[in-house]
């Protein structure tokens, strides 16, 4: 895991609970500054995007503890826990709606848990098996953060993971592009889903910027589950490219190639339990603009509009995705492909 010591935290007064007052201790060399709200930080000078993800840590309270079903990678959506990532994927849809998005850690744990007990209490039980779990109601959380991240910065994460450890009725699941060894040290029992998010190396080298390399998070996998874990994978953003478009290297025969990587990574206890999900790309054209000149090179992968259509998001920002025709032949080749060479491996969702 990459050492994150920021230089300001930055906090609103409403943060300052016990769980805050206890994390604002733990960076006790920073400097510590009050801000009125933790999503507008009007108080501090510009700073690069970059800087932000590692030199800055708000504290703050979580007011809006909606709960959003989903139907894909879980069941809910739960109030998030964190905003913000010490990494900088250049696909990233969370930093799309802000200028500066630094790791913002939600004190408030109590009152988010106790908001998720409520909702999954008035949910018919048993539960009827689905694609998300054939037993429990799964929540995810860490939409908008790295939740193995955030597990080594606030302690609230631990006691998350001991919530839906023990609760008869719900368990939790979320995705990360990190490996950290000190979630090894839970035990879970099955109680956690944590998904791995994979791409082709070479392509996570150029796009997946400052996250542990694809070759740590597949030795990872079997750790994670003999720890207790449930462990699947995420295939995703499905970056297509090909060498007629200037590209040296072919998204078939690298996706065949991690595939085969990853049949030869997992034990078959593991391949016995997982399940993936596949989302293909979706760019931004405002996040396309910034990476132009920042990472150039990634926006050659990324910005293909010969092959892309627009779609305005709820936002009101221009998306752009793959054309809808080529998409469709794009999943056939994506499903037929994985089934050939991992068979083993079902497709809870792909789109």
């Amino acid at each position: 895991m990459p050492e994150f010591n920021p230089k300001q935290v930055l906090y609103t007064a409403d943060a300052l609970n016990d769980r805050g007052l206890r994390l604002a201790e733990k960076y006790s060399d920073a400097l510590h500054l009050p801000v009125k709200q933790h999503n507008r930080l009007v108080e501090i000078d510009e700073i690069p995007h970059y800087k932000a993800k590692s030199d800055l840590l708000v504290l703050g309270r979580l007011k809006t503890l909606d709960i959003k079903y989903s139907g894909r990678s879980s069941d809910y959506i739960a109030p998030s826990l964190a905003n913000g990532c010490f990494g900088a994927c250049t696909y990233c849809y969370v930093d799309r709606h802000k200028k500066v998005n630094p790791i913002t850690i939600f004190t408030n744990v109590d009152e988010i848990l106790a908001k998720v007990d409520k909702h999954v209490a008035l949910l018919p039980w048993p539960k009827a098996a689905n694609q998300t779990d054939d037993i429990y109601y799964t929540y995810d959380i860490g939409c908008n953060s790295d939740i193995a991240v955030d597990y080594d910065i606030s302690p609230g994460i631990a006691e998350v993971f001991e919530f839906y450890k023990h609760h008869p009725r719900a368990k939790a699941t979320f995705a990360t592009k990190f490996v950290n060894p000190n979630m090894l040290g839970f035990d879970p029992q099955r109680k956690v889903r944590i998904r791995f998010s994979l791409m082709p190396t070479e392509v996570s080298r150029l796009v997946d910027v400052r996250t542990d390399s694809i070759e740590k998070r597949l030795k990872a996998i079997n750790d994670f589950y003999e720890a207790g874990y449930e462990v699947h994978v995420n295939f995703s953003p499905v970056i297509v490219y090909d060498r007629l478009r200037g590209v040296d290297r072919d998204w078939e025969e690298d996706y065949r190639e991690l595939f085969r990587q990853l049949n030869a990574a997992v034990t078959e206890k593991v391949k016995e339990q997982m399940q993936c999900e596949v989302i293909f790309l979706t760019h931004n054209e405002r996040q396309h603009l910034v990476n132009v000149d920042i990472n150039p090179k990634a926006e050659e992968l990324l910005w293909l509009p010969e092959l892309q259509e627009q779609k305005r998001s709820s936002f009101g920002g221009v998306n752009i995705r793959y054309q809808y025709q080529l998409k469709a032949k794009m999943i056939d080749t994506f499903v037929n492909m994985l089934t050939e060479e991992i068979p083993w491996c079902g497709i809870r969702y792909i789109f």
